[in-house]
């Protein structure tokens, strides 16, 4: 969830590009943020509480110099946000500095052992241990590298950590279930949690493995396992601007990624679908890739759950068994697997931890797996059998967007796949369905351009709870949309099956309680009943619906209109009216829309 930055270079601007890798990784995490730098003496650290502006203001009058420095940005695990909490964290002699990323789960076991020795912490997080455990091997004599290993292999739980320490002129790091990336350019170095913090200045990324150790000094790294022995990782190139890691003139990331999505979904599908002809052309998934499939699970949290729904309707609507479960629940109450079922881990970042647990679970009991992310070389993409990418450009906002879309197009795609070589047969609707998704970057563009979301939001923003309802295939969408709504407003809001408002959730409805229902052409008329429950009872109607739907027109109080298209691709066009009317509502409560507090863009703790 945090995030780690360090870089390595000849010249002694470490602070100025540290900071900047800083803000580009705040997505991860603004409870605090510092840094350590190294300039010929032990590391000094500053580090302050809140968000990385507040770093920079103590930095205004005394920016250090120095080639070699590590920062981080945080969300709060063990311990509140204080300055003391923040990260870097040094041991009794400060001789080293120390980010982390992830939870030691041992950590009060080390703890009472260092105090008994004498050892005394300033502050509550599981990350201080780690310094004092390095501090006590150097002062047995051990190198810093020594030191470091020595150390690590002390460490239960998640973590990837990068060191600075006194009397030397590297920087040792190393991951176990967190990310880690290396950035290469011409002799300089940058490591981070995520791609994005370094993507002003380097391109050319190398990613880690859990158990490696890389130890950079200027001009040369070295990639090790924890015992020494020497591992080959190559280095790849990211294809992602570092102008879509920007704002780009809008005032917030999360509305200048709802903007990106005619592009975004123009990438998603670019090569992979011919409507004239019907064909699926997934690049690594030619046909018969998926014959011996009798069944697909799909595993994921949060907005990527929403998109495994979606999936698993499409797929089980055409004859393929298929479900969605939450990856955390899965992760220790499987269902049986066998080599015929395909577990798909459904993650935008490639490193959520719960979704790692359960493929790895689902492929110690036989399963074939494959991962649907959005970044190459990501561990889902590396420890899965298969991966397919979305190819949706990098998104920094917390509230997941353009990510969502594509991955409901990417399991589209992958669904027919699947059909065709599992089922033996195409869709029965297959050219509607790529027809509409071809129509789909245009469709979204026209939302974008006409959308009347942020008069709604307006007209709505002052209620007491707001719900969302769907049947069939945007059910996920009304329970993607309802999540939007309170991660970033921090209002009530609820999603619903549209059934099943009246068995408990009615009791809830009143005036004060909005109720925006999503119609796709298919099941319209249930709605519509469940529609006039709500009405009943005194409740605001907001309907989300095709411009030409004139019946659903006439009972709704208001209407959020989308383009006519496939009742299966219906629901990502709502989908985008809601984010809109989750964004406008938050901009209307002067909302922190891409800081949400509490939360974090990439959740790598269990």
């Amino acid at each position: 969830m945090c995030g780690i930055i360090a870089r390595v270079g000849e010249t002694d601007d470490a602070v100025d590009e540290l900071l900047v890798g800083l803000e580009n990784l705040e997505y991860r995490g603004y409870d605090s943020a510092g840094l350590a730098v190294k300039n010929g003496r032990g590391p000094t650290v500053f580090k302050r509480e809140g968000q990385i502006s507040n770093l920079k203001d103590l930095l205004a009058t005394e920016v250090p110099a120095g080639g070699l420095g590590i920062g981080h940005t945080r969300w709060s695990t063990h311990g509140p946000p204080t300055d003391a909490n923040a990260h870097p964290h040094t041991g009794c002699s400060d001789r080293v500095a120390v980010v982390h990323n992830g939870i030691i789960e041992n950590h009060d076991e080390l703890r009472t052992e260092l105090r008994e020795r004498g050892h005394t912490f300033q502050s509550d997080t599981d990350t201080e241990v780690i310094p004092h455990l390095v501090e006590e091997q150097l002062a047995d004599g051990a190198t810093p590298e020594q030191a470091f290993r020595r150390t690590i292999r002390r460490l239960s739980g998640s973590y990837a950590v990068a060191m600075l320490a006194d009397d030397s002129d590297a920087i040792y790091a190393t991951r176990s279930g967190s990310p880690l990336v290396l950035g290469v350019r011409d002799g300089k170095y940058f490591l981070a949690s995520d791609v994005p913090a370094f993507l002003d200045f380097t391109d050319e990324v190398i990613f880690l493995d859990d158990g490696d150790v890389v130890v950079i000094e200027p001009g040369q790294h070295e990639i090790t396992t924890l015992d020494g022995e020497a591992v080959e990782r190559p280095t790849q190139i990211v294809d992602w601007d570092p102008e879509d890691a920007g704002k780009g003139g809008y005032e917030h990331y999360m509305l200048k990624e709802i903007h990106e999505q005619p592009t975004s979904l123009r990438q998603t599908l670019r090569g992979r679908a011919d409507p004239t002809t019907g064909d699926v052309i997934l690049e690594d998934f030619p046909s018969g890739t998926f014959e011996g499939i009798r069944r697909v699970q799909f595993v994921a949290c949060g907005t990527s759950y929403h998109a495994g729904l979606v999936g698993s309707h499409f797929i089980g609507s055409r004859g393929l068994p298929a479900q969605t479960f939450l990856a955390s629940e899965y992760a220790v109450s499987a269902p049986p697997v066998d080599e015929e079922t395909l577990v798909v881990g459904v993650t935008q970042s490639g490193e959520t931890a719960d979704t790692l647990s359960a493929l790895r679970r689902a492929e110690a009991g036989g399963a074939r797996t494959l991962a649907v992310t959005n970044v190459v070389g990501s561990t889902a993409a590396r420890e899965c059998d298969d991966a397919l990418f979305i190819r949706a450009g990098p998104e920094i906002g917390v509230a997941a967007t353009k990510t969502f879309s594509s991955q409901v197009v990417s399991l589209s795609l992958l669904g027919e796949r699947l059909v065709r070589d599992a089922v033996g047969r195409r869709s029965d609707d297959v050219q509607d369905v790529l027809s509409a998704l071809s129509d789909l970057p245009d469709h979204v563009q026209r939302i974008l351009d006409y959308t009347k979301a942020h008069r709604i939001a307006k007209r709505y923003y002052d209620c007491d709870s707001y719900f969302f309802i769907g049947r069939g295939s945007v059910y996920p969408v009304a329970l993607e949309g309802a999540l939007k709504f309170k991660e970033i407003s921090y209002e009530h809001a609820e999603g619903f099956a549209a059934g099943e408002l009246k068995h408990g959730p009615l009791a809830l409805v009143t005036p004060a309680t909005p109720v925006f229902a999503v119609f796709t052409g298919r099941h319209d008329r249930k709605t519509l009943s469940n529609v006039k429950e709500v009405e009943a009872r005194g409740a605001p109607v907001v309907a989300v619906a095709s411009e030409t739907n004139e019946e659903i027109v006439q009972y709704a109080d208001d209407v959020l209109t989308i383009p006519d298209t496939h009742p299966d691709v219906a629901g990502i066009l709502a989908n985008v009216q809601l984010q809109l009317l989750s964004y406008h509502a938050a901009a209307q409560l002067d909302r922190p829309i891409d800081k949400p507090r509490n939360l974090a863009k990439s959740v790598t703790v269990e």
